[in-house]
């Protein structure tokens, strides 16, 4: 049996190598685990262990108790205590502990909400709220339509500028989180309400000459901040006779969804929603799940 001293680097190094070359985990997920394991030890070394072979179940659980009581969500506690099980069913799987504490370490219980998500035919009772009859309503509408189509955050929508749009390859450009720059695609519905907004709406909004790009403007001619776009929202969902509070987030919620149930890779959704991590995405696959069950209730002959 092999010593383990809890203050020695070479076994996370070695273990960090068996994972990249047995399961070709990406360097993003090694440095989680390496992080992970990396406050454990901090931790472990607080309570005086300094063996890995002397770490008990209820040290392990006091150390998730301890996350918990920091605030750390349920999600990361999860990914905490799955990196400490890999971690100590590899020392025990090359004999280097005897016995493994994190062998009946109970899981979190995920208390994570699903996001909230609009039907197709609430979308359309938004839309059809708007007044194209005057400047602003042709501009809520082209809000909507852009919001669904892109599936944007509140401050990517009120950021775009007008050479951010490139209507003939149907593609906008956008600046999310850290300033990361993507491509993402604009139906067709959506080009029609912004070319007609950019038209009719907009030239008039603008007529005090701000001079700002911003393609999204208030009464004022100036660029709309959140508060107005929370308020198109909040507004249309009032007057479509929706009962609960619809935010913008609501729209990107539903383009991810609705895109998920119509069968878009995942990869490709992660894209467009600007996430730098895939697991972000797939809480939207849980919705996608219960889909499937409602789907086999409806029609399996003994569903």
């Amino acid at each position: 049996m092999n010593t383990v001293v809890v203050g020695r680097d070479d076994f996370l190094r070695e273990f960090a190598a068996s994972l990249k070359f047995e399961r070709n985990l990406s360097d993003n997920t090694l440095d989680a685990y390496t992080r992970d394991l990396n406050g454990l030890l901090a931790f472990l070394k607080e309570r005086g262990v300094t063996d890995w072979s002397d770490a008990d179940a209820p040290t392990l659980h006091d150390y998730l108790t301890t996350l918990y009581d920091l605030g750390l969500s349920t999600r990361s506690a999860a990914r905490r205590l799955s990196s400490i099980k890999t971690f100590f069913n590899w020392l025990a799987a090359n004999d280097y502990i005897e016995r493994n504490p994190a062998d009946k370490l109970d899981a979190p219980k995920l208390s994570r909400k699903l996001p909230d998500v609009l039907s197709v035919e609430e979308i359309e009772q938004m839309f059809a709220t708007a007044d194209l009859a005057n400047p602003r309503g042709v501009r809520d509408r082209a809000i909507l339509e852009t919001f669904y189509a892109c599936g944007l955050r509140v401050s990517e929508l009120i950021g775009l500028t007008l050479s951010n749009i490139f209507f003939d390859d149907r593609v906008v450009r956008v600046f999310g989180k850290g300033a990361k720059e993507r491509l993402v695609p604009i139906g067709s519905s959506a080009v029609t309400y912004l070319r007609e907004y950019l038209k009719r709406g907009r030239p008039i909004l603008n007529r005090q000459a701000a001079g700002e790009n911003v393609v999204f403007l208030n009464a004022r001619g100036t660029r709309l901040s959140r508060m107005g776009v929370y308020n198109v929202v909040a507004n249309a969902a009032r007057d479509a006779g929706i009962e609960r509070k619809i935010h913008p987030h609501t729209f990107r919620h539903s383009f991810a969804t609705h895109l998920i149930e119509g069968g878009a890779d995942l990869r490709a959704v992660q894209e467009m929603l600007g996430h730098v991590d895939i697991s972000a995405t797939q809480i939207y696959t849980h919705v996608d799940r219960q889909f499937v069950k409602e789907e086999h209730r409806r029609y399996h002959p003994r569903g």
